[in-house]
């Protein structure tokens, strides 16, 4: 080595950062898959619905439109607390992020809830699977759909534990943002299919 070598500052090769993040490409992929699991299912409905005489059969029960209107209404608050999670955590402040999230995954499990007792109701009046092809249409439109509030939630469980472990922060919280994302998604799939299953 030479006396110019040792003065000269070693470089260091520039880090590439990729103009979209690999986590937001793979919450891309995987909404673009859902999307076409519920255009799929979605024409299954419509399918079934314009090719019924009458809709819904006189010998069905009516959904529960008053009850699911209100619960809509607690899904899409949802959307509050888990947008102020995201601002609270882009400041590093970590403890609002968390029980903002918190709120979320308390509001998403009401959801579910009540849903839940709606359709434990339904039953009881004879609307099930295999009753007519309007049970078996709704159940699999609205179930998938709740599957997929499920898994969110469950998700949303999960990052709000770490969250206030303090395990996301201004610069690291990419799990945060894809459980959002997520949520964002499956709030924006029940803007289609409330009035499309229980209004039209």
């Amino acid at each position: 080595m030479t006396t110019a070598s040792l003065a000269m500052p070693q470089r260091r090769p520039l880090e590439r950062v990729p103009p979209v993040a690999n986590t937001r490409i793979a919450i891309i992929a995987i909404i673009t898959s859902e999307l076409m699991l519920f255009a799929g299912l979605i024409g299954m409905y419509l399918v079934v619905r314009l090719s019924a005489a009458t809709w819904p059969p006189a010998d069905q029960p009516r959904l529960p439109l008053l009850v699911t209107a209100l619960n809509s209404l607690v899904l899409f608050g949802s959307l509050v607390p888990l947008t102020r999670a995201l601002r609270a955590i882009g400041h590093d402040d970590r403890a609002d992020a968390g029980r903002a999230l918190g709120l979320t995954t308390l509001l998403g499990a009401i959801f579910l809830a009540v849903q839940g007792g709606e359709w434990t109701r339904l039953v009881r009046h004879g609307l099930t699977l295999a009753s007519s092809q309007y049970g078996g249409a709704f159940y699999i439109l609205i179930g998938c759909h709740a599957v997929h509030v499920l898994v969110a939630v469950l998700w949303l469980a999960i990052v709000t534990t770490l969250a206030r472990r303090g395990r996301f922060s201004a610069r690291r919280h990419a799990g945060l943002e894809m459980c959002a994302i997520y949520w964002y998604f499956v709030c924006a799939l029940w803007v289609i299919l409330f009035p499309l299953v229980y209004l039209a």
